[in-house]
């Protein structure tokens, strides 16, 4: 199997172009590909398919081999993908995802795609579509009793579901392998969820950690900070329509909540190497 390895700010995948190759059991080829000692090494894997909706299509594969809804990382490096290999020859684009198709403008330098800003659609705050076991129609600054600890969350979905938590102490103090399986698997979430602790840095600056259904903690989750940007906005801390910095351990990513509830997210793709493995 020929293979592209990507990643978007240090979340990494290993990419696959099904418009020449054909992958057969994605799900147990993800858990292979994505071990760091015996395999290649990744967060999943994701696969760059044909479409009768769009320009192409994306499926991924999170290191456990469960399928994931959507990646923002991931749908950045996809387009890179796509456009560096002449799948489309415009900047602009559309990507078919689990979640919906999502519409990419791409940043060239040289003829090559190097970042991509993202309409990522509009957050999803109801409950019951994140989905979590709550009424009403938000979950916005909410007590939730995680091992021996209460924490005041705010869940959101990007495509998929997220539990966003800021916090006054250092997030890096955080024993995030921990914590993290704890409200991943809480009752409150019965597809799982997505956890971002966050800490304030100021009105345009937020710093996260994310831990990740299926991966565990990762450098960077788009859909991650997109989330942690609509929370911000909702708890008061930023503003609607104004440029959040989301850092993260692998980079920056930029993220706009507009006031019609849509996300855009700016970030850079990266290709690292391409190789040929044996399954």
């Amino acid at each position: 199997m020929k293979f592209s390895k990507m990643h978007g700010i240090g979340n990494d995948y290993v990419y696959v172009n099904c418009f020449q190759e054909k992958v057969e059991n994605p799900e147990a080829v993800s858990i292979r590909v994505s071990d760091r000692r015996k395999g290649i090494g990744s967060d999943g894997l994701i696969l760059i398919l044909p479409s009768d909706k769009a320009d192409c299509r994306m499926r991924i594969f999170n290191a456990d081999g469960s399928e994931a809804m959507m990646c923002g990382n991931g749908i950045r490096c996809v387009a890179k993908y796509a456009y560096d290999h002449q799948i489309v020859t415009r900047p602009e684009l559309s990507v078919e995802t689990n979640s919906g198709i999502k519409y990419i403008t791409l940043q060239t330098e040289n003829g090559k795609a190097t970042g991509a800003t993202v309409d990522m659609g509009k957050a999803v705050l109801r409950p019951a579509d994140i989905p979590m076991n709550a009424e009403g129609d938000s979950f916005i600054a909410q007590q939730i009793a995680v091992g021996q600890e209460v924490y005041t969350a705010t869940a959101v979905s990007m495509g998929n579901p997220h539990c966003v938590v800021f916090l006054d102490k250092d997030i890096n103090q955080l024993e995030l392998e921990k914590i993290g399986p704890l409200f991943e698997h809480h009752q409150l979430f019965p597809a799982r969820v997505n956890t971002e602790f966050v800490n304030r840095i100021n009105p345009h600056t937020l710093k996260m950690r994310v831990w990740e259904r299926g991966s565990g903690e990762t450098m960077a989750c788009g859909t991650g900070a997109c989330a942690v940007a609509v929370a911000s906005v909702l708890n008061g801390f930023c503003r609607h329509d104004e440029t959040i910095t989301v850092s993260l351990a692998g980079g920056d990513l930029q993220i706009v909540y507009q006031s019609d509830g849509t996300v855009m997210m700016t970030g850079s793709a990266t290709h690292v190497f391409d190789g040929e493995i044996i399954l």
